[in-house]
């Protein structure tokens, strides 16, 4: 297979670990005999500075013309301002509209050998594997109007939740879907005691649910789906949410595994390229010192290699390795080891 794939390093640690990704990559397209072609392009922080805008059209043309897109991470101190009029974040939202990705599946498994890297004990980890669906390309991120204002001599500030009832059932339906390979529970996440938005939401979920009567749907607050994250994990399967309950809810998460230097995602919508990146920042405080965790990018690569490549074998090839790595005790310095990024694409290369 032939394959072109779009590299978004973008700012921080974000080149260093998908150089990692490429290395593991490139692996598995030489013992599988496949073809992968990489093209790289700015994004966030380091595009504003060569081009005034946190991601171009040209890079946008770019991505919808790739068959992938891997991306590292956006953002760092330089560029921290709130005042300023472009922000590297701008760049990213503007990706996942202009590609149409409208589900982020982020996969929450807690490896055995990393139990203890997890802050909770032991026995709250047992038998944690969860998916968390998030509504990528709408809510409080993207609705209108929003903005500030002067009124009365006082300074306000609008960000607009707003939801369409398609928006809503395209996630929730992907949800099902995915739910019918896995245990088949969806747990739909909004706050309908309060919300006009989620309240939509759940009625809309239920409309969904009438087409899948071999899935279980059940309904959570976001508050109490919080503490459940921490008090019982296991109890999920998939979770599915809005926008910005997913972000939350998916950082939370990845206190189960240990780390957010392991959790990889796959934001897909109804055609075209698919966008891969880990659910880590640009973690500016390690950037350059060659120890960040690759592991999320990688496990992101194998996403990609499943969804937009159907690459079943080889996704699986990569997991493997990683799980192998990982039960071997080799580690970043996130998890308590001394293995620099390099080090780690290394181990993942030499058990595929």
């Amino acid at each position: 297979m032939n394959m072109d794939i779009l590299l978004l390093p973008g700012d921080g640690i974000g080149p260093e670990v998908v150089t990692a990704a490429v290395q593991v990559l490139e692996a598995v397209a030489s013992k599988y005999g496949h073809v992968f072609s990489f093209r790289e392009e700015l994004i966030g922080g380091c595009a504003i500075d060569r081009y005034g805008a946190a991601i171009t059209d040209e890079t946008l043309a770019a991505c919808k013309a790739s068959d992938a897109v891997l991306l590292g991470a956006v953002g760092g101190p330089k560029w921290d301002d709130p005042q300023g009029k472009v922000r590297p974040e701008q760049g990213l939202l503007r990706l996942r509209k202009s590609l149409g990705v409208f589900a982020n599946l982020r996969p929450v498994r807690v490896h055995p050998s990393l139990v203890n890297a997890s802050p909770l004990k032991p026995e709250k980890l047992a038998g944690v594997d969860m998916l968390v669906v998030r509504e990528l390309t709408g809510g409080l991120y993207f609705g209108q109007p929003r903005g500030r204002e002067i009124v009365d001599g006082a300074t306000r500030a609008v960000d607009t939740l707003e939801y369409y009832d398609y928006e809503i059932r395209r996630v929730v339906d992907l949800a099902f879907r995915q739910a019918r390979g896995r245990r088949k529970r969806v747990t739909s996440v909004d706050k309908a005691n309060v919300l006009e938005s989620s309240r939509l939401w759940r009625q809309v979920a239920i409309q969904v649910s009438l087409g899948y009567p071999d899935v279980a749907l059940e309904h959570v607050l976001v508050d109490t789906a919080s503490m459940q994250l921490i008090a019982n994990p296991a109890r999920f399967d998939v979770l599915v949410t809005e926008n910005m309950f997913g972000d939350i809810l998916t950082d939370e998460a990845s206190v189960l595994a240990g780390s957010m230097g392991v959790l990889p995602s796959a934001s897909l919508g109804d055609g075209g390229p698919g966008l891969y990146e880990p659910i880590h920042g640009s973690a500016p405080d390690i950037a350059g010192k060659g120890i960040a965790n690759p592991i999320g990018t990688i496990l992101s690569a194998a996403l990609m290699l499943r969804y937009s490549c159907g690459l079943e074998r080889e996704a699986m090839a990569i997991e493997s390795a990683v799980d192998g790595t990982l039960t071997a005790g080799r580690r970043t310095a996130d998890l308590g080891g001394k293995l620099t990024t390099r080090q780690m694409a290394d181990e993942v290369v030499q058990r595929l």
